[in-house]
């Protein structure tokens, strides 16, 4: 019997006439991780035991006519979301033997549904990343070129999904880390409105700007995944009472009369040449197949950088104060209390982690406080208010992903700059708030893939989905493989 389900909906069809169970597609997910994984290091905990446990769950539930859209589906989880006596490392030392009690509110979802989880996948520490690099457990490589990173911070469940070492994955997008490395890794990956998706159970970067989302192959997937994780929660102070959407149901292909904005400021000088062009391909191919576009202008785009950077490094210095050897995770004792933090600090935090802690620290610093980080959450607000007017004009916008494909591995690491401009195209929609999805469009010479990035109104996740199902029902970069699976 051959098991080779690529996208979820392929796997739940297959586990619904019965051509396999749920037991035969994990034993096949598992294994496969075991031949690639050492080659990919995407999963950085593999769960084997309690996955084979919960695939004979699901073909019992299977079998009494239970019914969900990942019932029985091996899913990857990134490794900043709290799993039930699972290790949750963040991806530092620092949490290396951290086991939680309790399961982040999207991975509750997900078990109530009866998914099966397979592991929990690599990620830039605390996701603090573009490449994923910065992981305390070593870099996580390209399925397309293994020299090359898989985009940040949610590299392992990109690399994973791309890979076919798992069916679909959640990640977390903090100021792109979901869509990022979805382009990077020629797959589809969302970015959920903030307040979407509870964040209960996220080990927090930046808490006005994390957002849990979703990696899978096509739109399709995602779309019955955000079913599932969407809605609000008590737990959750920041989860907003939106009503969910059918939104499987709402891809009906049709893009005639959707109006499509395409702002100047993100088709920069310098930008990959590959990725301009096949960016403007695929918004010809929107405007064949019924969509109105229009140019229109964001011009605090080229602010959102260093804005993005000031708060997001400031909420990473208040949120990481909670790890000081006293609580839970690494403990190194020193001669006093004050000693006791700086060990335990110095040897459990990475440089990107202790980079972004003192520049976050200095914004908040008494003298600083008005000049760096109110100023830059009043430019913020100014980014918010300029994608709400050309929402009043447009439905969705759309854009680059990335400016470049697929990096070197190693080869931004020594500037900081450099890294950082990775995600000039993804930032503003996490500063506004916003929802967008990244969805496969091309690729350069090399053989790597290029994204093109749709964003949408806020809690309008259903029109994002639909404009993405519709566009890769129209186009066959999917159909592509890269070469290590």
């Amino acid at each position: 019997m051959t098991i080779e389900p690529r996208t979820l909906r392929a796997a739940r069809e297959g586990l619904r006439a019965k051509r396999f169970s749920s037991l035969e597609l994990t034993r096949h997910i598992l294994q496969r991780i075991s031949q690639v994984n050492p080659r990919l290091n995407a999963y950085l905990t593999v769960n084997e035991e309690e996955a084979l446990q919960q695939a004979a769950a699901a073909d019992a539930a299977l079998a009494r006519g239970e019914e969900s859209p990942v019932l029985g589906v091996p899913i990857a989880i990134k490794d900043v979301l709290s799993t039930r006596n699972l290790r949750t490392t963040a991806g530092s030392r620092i949490l290396e033997s951290y086991v939680p009690a309790w399961d982040a509110t999207c991975v509750a979802r997900l078990r109530t549904a009866g998914a099966v989880f397979v592991g929990k996948t690599n990620t830039d520490e605390f996701a603090m990343g573009s490449s994923t690099e910065n992981s305390g457990y070593g870099v996580t490589h390209n399925p397309w070129d293994l020299a090359r990173v898989p985009g940040g911070s949610s590299g392992g469940s990109a690399a994973a999904v791309a890979a076919g070492l798992c069916c679909a994955a959640l990640g977390t997008d903090t100021g792109g880390s979901v869509r990022q490395p979805a382009a990077l890794c020629g797959i589809t990956g969302i970015k959920n409105t903030y307040g979407r998706v509870s964040r209960y159970g996220l080990i927090a970067y930046g808490s006005s700007l994390d957002s849990v989302g979703v990696l899978a192959r096509d739109a399709h997937d995602i779309a019955l995944l955000e079913g599932v994780i969407s809605g609000h929660d008590p737990h959750d102070s920041t989860s907003v009472r939106e009503p969910v959407q059918d939104y499987e149901h709402n891809l009906t292909g049709d893009l005639h009369g959707l109006r499509v904005g395409v702002p100047r400021e993100y088709f920069l000088e310098g930008m990959q040449a590959a990725v301009g062009q096949a960016v403007q391909q695929a918004i010809e191919q929107l405007h064949h197949m019924g969509a109105i576009i229009s140019e229109i202008s964001l011009p605090s785009t080229q602010v959102a950088l260093p804005v993005y950077y000031l708060i997001a490094t400031a909420e990473a210095s208040a949120n990481l104060a909670r790890f000081d050897g006293v609580r839970y995770g690494l403990r190194v004792p020193g001669a006093d209390l004050v000693d006791t933090y700086r060990r335990t600090r110095g040897a459990g935090f990475g440089s990107e982690v202790k980079r972004r802690i003192m520049l976050g620290t200095y914004a908040l610093s008494a003298g600083y406080y008005d000049a760096y980080y109110i100023r830059a959450q009043k430019v913020r607000t100014l980014i918010k208010q300029e994608f709400e007017r050309a929402f009043a004009e447009v439905d969705v916008i759309a854009t680059p992903t990335s400016p470049t494909t697929a990096f070197r591995i190693g080869e931004r690491v020594d500037d900081p700059i450099q890294m950082y401009l990775a995600d000039v195209f993804t930032l503003p929609c996490n500063l506004a708030g916003i929802c967008g999805i990244s969805v496969p469009c091309g690729f350069d010479a090399a053989g790597l893939p290029i994204g093109l990035q749709l964003l949408g109104r806020a809690f309008d996740e259903a029109t994002v989905l639909r404009v993405a199902d519709a566009y890769q029902r129209q186009t066959d970069w999917l159909t592509r493989e890269p070469g290590i699976s």
